[in-house]
């Protein structure tokens, strides 16, 4: 992996920051990909309590996005009214499921960000699976492996090709949990930057797929939930950029370099505070 990361776009910018080659190599290495750090990157920050404030009068907006990055039919007043508890006809239950999964999911954060307790670990990532993929994925709110399944890995589609994780299903998820705690430990010793360690962590999930299905998704979650403790406003990719965010997402389960990932999603989370 640490000749493979020489070879990035990232080496000449280490280059020119020797003090911060060993932590960045070390924290690549455990992630399983690469960004340009910078201590440039920065979102607007007010409170906690305006950002619960703008999640909250957003919610329709964040839930109507988030389905429609998964090929969701529902419109967005369509998911507003099933949102204010109208049923809404002519759409397959499969696709009503989603949108009441994400709701729930969004209503959850919300109310762990408020109380406080929301945490980078293991059991919050969990529970907010087993909302996001509730009757949707093989096995929800564990990692594969935990459950009933361990002889099934996750492909992701990349087109014509797939990207399949490094860490297979194995029963008891041992490398699994131990890469998620690792992980976890070395963005919060290394990643002082909030907002980029929000954004690293969505990435994170997005390619080590620690869950059957759902994994994009839970990890939006989190990485949401990492920005409003810390004062900032979570960050919905709109419907309307849905290619551009899948094209991107392409490139870096391909490349495994997230400098272009993490950019977009500086757009999107600047576009949401507008």
């Amino acid at each position: 992996m640490l000749a493979q990361l020489l070879e990035t776009p990232i080496r000449k910018y280490l280059n020119r920051h020797p003090i911060i080659v060993t932590q960045s190599m070390s924290l690549f290495d455990t992630l399983g990909f690469s960004w340009k750090r910078s201590d440039e990157l920065a979102l607007p920050s007010q409170s906690v309590d305006r950002a619960l404030f703008r999640y909250k009068q957003m919610m329709p907006q964040f839930v109507f996005d988030a389905a429609a990055l998964e090929g969701n039919p529902f419109t967005y007043p369509e998911v507003k009214t099933l949102l204010d508890g109208v049923t809404v006809g002519g759409h397959k239950l499969a696709d009503e499921r989603q949108v009441i999964n994400l709701a729930q999911a969004a209503n959850w954060l919300l109310s762990r960000v408020r109380d406080g307790t929301f945490r980078t670990n293991k059991s919050t990532f969990d529970h907010l699976h087993s909302l996001v993929a509730n009757e949707e994925a093989l096995e929800w709110g564990h990692f594969r492996g935990e459950g009933k399944i361990s002889d099934v890995t996750p492909r992701v589609s990349l087109g014509t090709t797939h990207y399949t994780p490094g860490c297979f299903t194995e029963k008891g998820a041992r490398n699994l949990k131990r890469l998620f705690e690792e992980g976890v430990i070395i963005l919060e010793d290394t990643v002082t930057n909030p907002c980029e360690r929000a954004l690293a962590f969505f990435l994170f999930g997005a390619l080590q797929q620690f869950y059957f299905d759902g994994n994009k998704r839970t990890s939006r979650f989190m990485m949401n939930g990492i920005l409003m403790s810390n004062g900032f406003d979570a960050i919905s990719i709109p419907a309307a950029r849905a290619t551009e965010f899948n094209e991107k997402m392409v490139r870096f389960y391909h490349q495994r370099h997230a400098t272009e990932m993490i950019e977009f999603l500086v757009t999107c989370a600047r576009s949401c505070t507008n």
